[in-house]
């Protein structure tokens, strides 16, 4: 049992144990996590778990889905939606920083954190899909390859932003050396330019589902950019593990 501290205290403690925000995208990095700051800080002071939190975003998340799946596009569904799913995100956020209070760190909490994030990512466009096949935004069956595209795009996105990280630390280069390594500056324009791929940024963009055909035109523009996306980010990260298999190489060869 983790012992409860004031509001005032965990926010401070939070704010100064806060990840790195570099390459996070700006809804990411301005509204989700200090919004999961505020809420961890409440959080713990009744003593509520990483686990806890991650099941409360599944269910907030879930019920998004849920409603966008099976109720009529109107302003109050996109509003409904938008909100559950956001505050879902916020969740998501609050179970690592909850973590961080109580300085516990659970492998299987973190594959429970990644399962949901898994399983949302993939269902929230075929919910999509489902909701364009009851109420189709315009006169084609086309539109529906739309979401199932986006589907495979955000589980491949997903896919990789967890591996790489862990493809980097196997990388048998010496650890202090990659550490070592200077960062290059981050633009300050990236994160606003990413935006499109942020899941929040997502999230509010059913707002716009009473409006369906305004909606279907966002929706397809978005599922376009994270595609083009994605393939810079699978080039950038296939040179990236040319150049670890090359140094790896050149480390096993032999001094003459």
């Amino acid at each position: 049992m983790v012992a409860s501290t004031p509001y005032s205290t965990n926010l401070e403690r939070l704010k100064a144990a806060q990840k790195p925000s570099r390459g996070t995208a700006a809804y990411g990095r301005y509204v989700n996590r200090p919004m999961g700051r505020v809420v961890a800080a409440s959080a713990h002071t009744v003593g509520m778990t990483p686990n806890a939190a991650t099941l409360i975003s599944a269910l907030l998340s879930a019920s998004g889905i849920a409603v966008l799946a099976l109720a009529r596009p109107s302003w109050l569904t996109g509003l409904a939606v938008a909100v559950l799913l956001a505050a879902g995100y916020v969740m998501d956020s609050v179970d690592g920083q909850l973590a961080r209070l109580r300085s516990q760190r659970s492998v299987r909490g973190e594959w429970l954190d990644h399962t949901v994030d898994c399983v949302k990512t993939s269902s929230l466009h075929l919910a999509v899909a489902i909701s364009w096949f009851r109420f189709p935004p315009v006169h084609s069956r086309a539109a529906l390859l739309v979401p199932l595209l986006f589907a495979v795009v955000s589980a491949v996105t997903y896919f990789g932003l967890i591996l790489m990280p862990y493809l980097r630390e196997k990388a048998p280069s010496p650890r202090a050396e990659r550490e070592a390594a200077p960062l290059a500056p981050e633009n300050r324009w990236r994160r606003w330019l990413i935006l499109p791929t942020d899941y929040g940024f997502l999230c509010w963009t059913f707002v716009l589902v009473g409006a369906p055909l305004v909606f279907f035109w966002l929706y397809l523009a978005l599922a376009v950019l994270c595609t083009l996306m994605l393939a810079a980010a699978l080039l950038k990260w296939w040179r990236e593990l040319g150049a670890l298999d090359a140094a790896a190489s050149r480390q096993s060869v032999p001094s003459a």
